[in-house]
């Protein structure tokens, strides 16, 4: 089992969000530039089979439902190799929001590459940009994972509410749990 923890390699709070083209469970296409309209991006690395991931899902669903009028985008980009993890298939995904009423886009990152750029070791793992796409936040969704009652810390919340309210994010970057990437081998 995971421990939260901080990351172990990284991405620069202040750094640029690194653009990407990604297929989307919409079958559409997707870029930072399609999100050129939104105050605040909130890319969330995640995928089908993570116990972690599907701990989350409601909560991940529930955040965007409460700060979309508010300007804020989430995005889930799934970085896993579907060849060795099969539930984390495209097919499986559109499967996957459809069941769950995903209000967030839904993106395969079938080269890894975003993920490497991102600096992406777990899912779920999120990255909040603000208006000029520079990095805000890092790190997890709250303290419950699989207890959502038991929740004390909201760290990602703060991070929405803050940059909503141009506020200073008081923990830019906070502890984490989740399933290791599975890269391709």
């Amino acid at each position: 089992m995971a421990d939260y923890k901080l990351a172990d390699n990284p991405f620069p709070i202040g750094s640029d969000a690194p653009d990407f083209h990604l297929k989307g469970v919409d079958g559409g296409m997707h870029s930072l530039e399609t999100y050129e309209g939104k105050l605040i991006l909130c890319v969330m690395f995640i995928c089908n089979h993570c116990p972690y991931v599907q701990a989350y899902l409601e909560r991940i669903v529930d955040l965007q439902a409460r700060f979309e009028e508010k300007g804020v985008q989430l995005i889930g980009v799934n970085p896993n190799d579907v060849t060795r993890y099969p539930d984390d298939s495209f097919e499986h995904m559109v499967e996957l929001a459809a069941e769950k009423h995903f209000n967030f886009p839904y993106l395969q990152d079938d080269t890894q590459e975003m993920a490497q750029a991102y600096h992406a070791e777990r899912t779920p793992q999120v990255f909040v940009f603000d208006a000029e796409r520079k990095l805000r936040y890092t790190g997890g969704i709250d303290n419950g994972c699989k207890e959502p009652e038991a929740v004390t810390e909201r760290p990602l919340e703060d991070a929405l509410n803050a940059l909503v309210d141009g506020r200073e994010i008081e923990k830019p970057e906070a502890h984490f749990i989740g399933c290791s990437v599975k890269w391709t081998e």
